[in-house]
């Protein structure tokens, strides 16, 4: 499985695509062919859109598409963007979409949300997604309160600082361990949401319940609310740590939605610390057995418990939503 639509709506904004089809200067030798807006005057005002800048396969090149957005829009009052496909190193002009975002951070002084690869199956699946190290943003964008990515080949990261950050999202189908290690040492003393897709092995997800002790110390991150820890074949082992976890005494939401959770892991939440001050428990896409479906609400009568998906085992296999 894996993740075949873009967004629609961003950091509480409509979406306003600009892509190979729309934003043609008036002035070069291409011709609008009708199918887009050929001026600043055809868009939305720029603060009142999340805006979506992304190419297509064997279309315009990435790089050529964001240096037009940057003359066609006002970037100056842009608070949300969400790049989307910027090709793969097979292609020729591929672009690094970090470095790009970085030379232009100038252009953006009131960017508060970044999306990097808003990137669907068809476009390129989840874990093809070329990226790189991906700390420059926080340096160049240091008033981002939103950041999210999705893909993971080729993701690095170092330890970061930044005292805005309050929502961070990595979406992947194996997140390496050495990503999560980073995250871990990070210092975002304001994160209040945090969801990491941690995926499998064969794709590169190579993190342990070992790894995610800092975010369920409760310490390293004061402010947490949200904690989703998801999407993992190693979920009942997530879930055992996380009964314990201090953490949890704080969350008003916890996920462990998406991965291989089975009755072991269930149980272990349900031997441990209460859950019963949650406003939600995500648990959807699993494998629990129907008694334990019915025990876990039974556990939990006032808490909005997300049970949906229950999956059944292709024999011994169990698999996580989102993997290749």
């Amino acid at each position: 499985m894996g993740v075949y639509e873009h967004l629609e709506e961003y950091a509480g904004l409509p979406v306003a695509t600009f892509n190979e089809e729309t934003g043609v200067d008036d002035d070069t030798e291409e011709e609008d062919d009708g199918r887009g807006a050929s001026s600043a005057g055809d868009f939305p005002p720029a603060a009142e859109a999340a805006w979506y800048v992304g190419t297509s396969f064997s279309e315009e090149p990435f790089g050529d598409i964001f240096a037009r957005f940057l003359r066609t829009i006002d970037t100056t009052e842009v608070t949300a963007l969400i790049i989307g496909y910027w090709g793969a190193s097979y292609d020729d002009d591929v672009a690094d979409p970090v470095e790009l975002l970085c030379g232009a951070a100038a252009s953006f002084p009131k960017l508060k949300a970044l999306f990097l690869g808003d990137i669907t199956g068809e476009e390129s699946e989840i874990s093809w997604i070329e990226l790189s190290d991906i700390s420059p943003l926080f340096t160049a964008f240091p008033e981002l309160e939103r950041f999210e990515v999705r893909g993971s080949q080729g993701l690095t990261l170092q330890p970061v600082k930044n005292d805005r950050l309050k929502v961070l999202r990595f979406e992947s189908g194996g997140l390496p361990g050495h990503v999560v290690q980073a995250l871990g040492a990070s210092e975002l003393p304001n994160l209040e949401h945090l969801d990491l897709w941690l995926g499998e092995e064969n794709y590169g997800g190579d993190s342990t319940v070992a790894d995610l002790a800092p975010f369920l110390g409760g310490e390293r991150f004061p402010a947490l609310r949200h904690l989703g820890l998801e999407d993992s074949e190693i979920q009942d082992e997530i879930a055992a740590a996380v009964a314990g976890a201090p953490i949890v005494a704080r969350l008003e939401s916890l996920s462990l939605a998406m991965g291989i959770l089975t009755d072991q892991g269930a149980e272990a939440l349900l031997s441990g610390q209460p859950l019963t001050h949650l406003r939600k428990l995500d648990l959807h896409h699993h494998f629990l057995s129907d008694a334990m479906v019915e025990r876990v609400k039974a556990a939990l009568p006032g808490v909005e418990v997300d049970l949906d998906e229950q999956e059944k085992p292709d024999g011994d296999w169990h698999y996580i939503a989102v993997s290749e």
